[in-house]
Formats: structure tokens, sequence, C-alpha cells
């Protein structure tokens, strides 16, 4: 049963990011008025992410008996091994388009449009790719290894992966676009990164199987990933003097993720709470952690 839920989370995070944003770009994508407001959704998804680190996956990892000292430093770990990743433009396809003219109608996801517009089109585009893929694959790791804690933990680390993929394939989708006149092709392409979060979450289900002693080491290294893309990527294309009422829209759209983060856990604790009391006891040595 595990796995069912592990394979349909990773598809609806993968693909399903995909195609909404596929939806808001046909609707428009616009830092003005009129259309799906970016900085909305970059401070959506960066409150998602630091909710879903903050609030369940490091309380989840430190609820074990492993010295706090140990997994702080897997946390430190984490975060400078997704820096030099993203170095290598493998975790983060984006921070390189982070400078452009902060007037182009793409600028809030990674300046894609602006950056590529300097490189061969089609090296661009594989390059995006290949960074989407492995991104991709890394995040069905980490939504696997939350499922296998706590169905609830699963259920709002896969909301925290949509929310923050689809800034990204925005600009993904935008890049393509440029590199091809065919605009279906690029959806498809893009599409098939996606689908990498699925591999990702059967490959982590099968790891984190076997190596469930150290659940709580792969809890804190998506808590890592989580907490550096929000703070290393997202919130940085915020950072930009804005009208009064433009930064508060920011703050609220934040608490929103953080919010939504909070409202999926409540109505997963819902649906399960049947079967959490004997979980909760066996907690402290993650005694609730099977496969089927």
């Amino acid at each position: 049963m595990n796995l069912i839920v592990i394979i349909a989370a990773t598809l609806v995070a993968g693909i399903g990011s995909v195609w909404l944003a596929a939806l808001l770009l046909r609707v428009g994508v616009r830092n003005g008025s009129g259309g799906v407001n970016s900085q909305h959704l970059l401070s959506l998804a960066a409150g998602a992410l630091l909710a879903t680190a903050f609030m369940h996956l490091l309380p989840e990892a430190f609820e074990s008996r492993i010295a706090p000292a140990l997994l702080f430093g897997v946390l430190l770990f984490g975060l400078v091994f997704f820096f030099l990743l993203d170095k290598a433009e493998l975790w983060h396809h984006g921070h390189e388009h982070h400078h452009g003219d902060h007037g182009h109608a793409h600028d809030h996801v990674h300046h894609h449009g602006h950056a590529h517009a300097h490189a061969p089109r089609t090296g661009g585009g594989w390059a995006v790719l290949t960074g989407d893929s492995v991104h991709c694959f890394g995040d069905g790791i980490l939504i696997a290894s939350a499922f296998i804690a706590d169905i609830r933990l699963g259920l709002v680390a896969a909301v925290a992966v949509l929310a923050h993929e689809v800034p990204h394939h925005i600009g993904d989708l935008v890049v393509l676009r440029q590199s091809s006149a065919n605009q279906r092709a690029a959806l498809v392409k893009v599409s098939l990164a996606g689908t990498m979060t699925m591999l990702g979450g059967i490959v982590g289900w099968w790891l984190v199987d076997q190596l469930h002693g150290w659940l709580p080491y792969f809890l804190v290294l998506a808590s890592s990933s989580f907490v550096y893309v929000a703070l290393a990527d997202l919130i940085p294309q915020l950072q930009k003097r804005l009208p009064a009422r433009q930064t508060a829209a920011q703050i609220v759209w934040l608490v929103v993720g953080i919010a939504l983060v909070s409202l999926v856990s409540r109505l997963a604790h819902g649906e399960h709470g049947h079967g959490d009391h004997g979980q909760d006891e066996g907690h402290g040595e993650h005694g609730h952690v099977h496969k089927d």
C-alpha cells in the first residue's frame, strides 16, 4: 500500500506541477496587475517548504534517539551538499538565471528567458531538462522518505514539492518554448522530466526500507533540501524594493503557504488518526516504519 501511495503522490508532485505551470502560463503569469502574480507563487512555495522542514520533517527526525548534535551536523552537511550540487548546476536548475531585466514578463522564475537568450537554444533546453530531471529524482526520494516515516508527513512533503516545482517548471517551459516553436513538445519534455519524481519515489521506497534505521537522517536531508531551496532560491527573488502593499502581499502569501501545509497535515491526521496511536508509542525509535 505504501508504494502505491508514494507512486501516486510523486506523480502528482512531479507531473501535476508541470501541468499546473502550463495552465498558469496560459492564464498569464505577471509581476503587475492582471493574471497570476509571480511573487505570490514564490512566496507561497517558500512558506510551504519552510513549514514542511521546520514544523514536520525536523520534529519527526528529532523524535528519534539519535543525538541532536549529530542530526544538526547532518542538516549542515545537507545544506553544503545542496550548495555544491547547485554549483554543479544539477540540483537547482535556476540560480544562474536570477540576473536579468526585472521588467521582463517572466523575471520571477529564474529569469530563464533572459539568461538563455545568450546561450545556444538547444543547449540551454537540454541543460534545463538535465537539471530538472536530477532535481525531480531527488524530490522523489525525499517524498518517499517522508511517507515511510508517516503518511501525513509524506502528504505534506508532496504538497511542498508541488508548490515549489510550479515556479521552476514555469521557467523551464519558457526556456523550451524559446528553443522550439512546438509548445506541446516543450510540455511533453518537461513532463517526462517530472516523471523522474516517481522513479525517485520508487528508489527511495526501496532504499529507505533497506536502511530504515537511517530514516531520521533521510528526513534531515530532506529538510536541508527544502530549507536550501527556500532560502537560497525562492526568497532572494522576493528580496527587492517594493511598495508596502506588495510587500504585505508577499508576507500574506508566505503565511498562506505555511497554512496550506498545516491544513494538509490536519486533514491527513483526521483521515489516518485512528491508526496513529500505535505509531506514536513507538515513535521514539521510529517503530512505525514499515513497507507493504
